[in-house]
């Protein structure tokens, strides 16, 4: 019999698991350390019962359900069985009106959801999603994400900078915080679905800026950028806390950057006011799939031959977000590791349109 305990130590227990030594506690134990959330351990519904109403969530092997479980109605009990649910397990479930039954191994990740929303509990306020992305090389994307996100904190927020490009060079080198303590991506392994936002939060560089913090997640000058299932759960991370997630993506954005997108509340495509430019572009879009009913263009002038702002949205196929003008300074500043962004400045201009920009789009 699995003994009265803690699935971890170091905390007070936030849930109760009533399963006896076997596959399915492994299962739930193995999760709960991916997220680490605290359990308490029973091994029948008997040893439950003075724990019943308290726990805010209840996880239960199938093998110690009775014909008649004899226990209180309530919200946020789980079933678990190892495989295909056996025969009449949901009639002899149906007592203890569970959310769902789970067959391990979990292919739908609802263990490993419910666990990392008991580890930390989702903000009330949906984060948002903005993807930045040129549309030609040196647009000055990397540039927008950092001053998006540096405008955002400014006002308050406290974003999360994440960069997805392994061959840009780490957006750490824009912000000037390359020396910064914390981790990069190709420190980040991450072996389960989610992360907790806390756990980002102590383990990246952070600056202030304003009354608000930027937590940023970088590329470094050697090593891989984020696979697939590490980007969609940083993001994921993001959104869960409330918080602003800014992605500065690659042209070619690749199966990262594609669950990056499709995440998105907002893409942006920055185009340089040239005719190679917009072609490029529109090749960067027909690439983004659906995700084209969220990009806005910014156009960056000025133009040589005279193209209005609108003339390279249409000739890209996205609808125009805002333009602005190349700044020297602002290069000058990033070449020298000092990255600000001046409210003067129409790189911060550009920022505020996006923000605004975001806010209106539909949550």
């Amino acid at each position: 019999m699995a003994p009265v305990g803690s699935v971890r130590t170091g905390g007070p227990p936030r849930g109760l698991v009533v399963a006896g030594d076997g596959p399915v506690l492994d299962e739930i134990t193995r999760h709960a350390a991916a997220v680490e959330c605290e359990l308490r351990v029973v091994p029948d519904l008997a040893a439950a019962a003075e724990h019943w109403h308290d726990a805010p969530l209840v996880l239960v092997d199938e093998e110690v359900v009775p014909a008649s479980p004899g226990m209180p109605r309530r919200d946020g009990v789980y079933v678990l069985c190892r495989g295909k649910p056996p025969a009449g397990l949901y009639r002899r479930v149906v007592g203890l009106a569970v959310e769902d039954v789970v067959s391990l191994p979990d292919t739908a990740g609802t263990l490993l959801g419910v666990l990392a929303d008991l580890a930390e509990a989702p903000s009330p306020d949906r984060g948002r999603v903005v993807a930045v992305l040129g549309g030609c090389g040196g647009a000055g994307a990397s540039v927008l994400a950092a001053a998006v996100t540096v405008g955002a904190a400014r006002s308050g927020a406290h974003p999360l900078l994440v960069d997805c490009d392994p061959l840009g060079g780490g957006i750490d080198l824009v912000l000037g915080s390359e020396t910064a303590d914390g981790l990069r991506w190709p420190d980040v392994r991450l072996r389960a679905g989610r992360v907790a936002m806390s756990a980002l939060d102590e383990a990246l560089p952070a600056a202030t800026h304003g009354n608000g913090r930027v937590a940023v997640l970088s590329c470094d000058r050697a090593g891989s950028g984020p696979t697939p299932e590490a980007a969609e759960a940083v993001v994921d991370a993001g959104v869960r806390a409330g918080r602003l997630v800014v992605c500065d993506l690659p042209r070619d954005i690749g199966p990262s950057g594609h669950r990056v997108v499709s995440a998105a509340d907002l893409v942006v495509l920055v185009v340089p006011a040239q005719l190679r430019a917009c072609v490029a572009a529109a090749r960067v879009l027909q690439r983004l799939g659906r995700a084209t009913s969220r990009v806005r263009v910014l156009v960056r002038g000025p133009s040589p031959d005279g193209l209005a702002p609108h003339e390279i949205a249409a000739a890209v196929g996205a609808p125009l977000l805002t333009w602005t003008r190349a700044e020297r300074r602002v290069a000058r500043d990033v070449e020298r590791g000092t990255f600000s962004l001046l409210r003067r400045r129409k790189l911060a201009t550009a920022a505020r349109d996006v923000l605004r920009a975001l806010e209106g789009v539909p949550a």
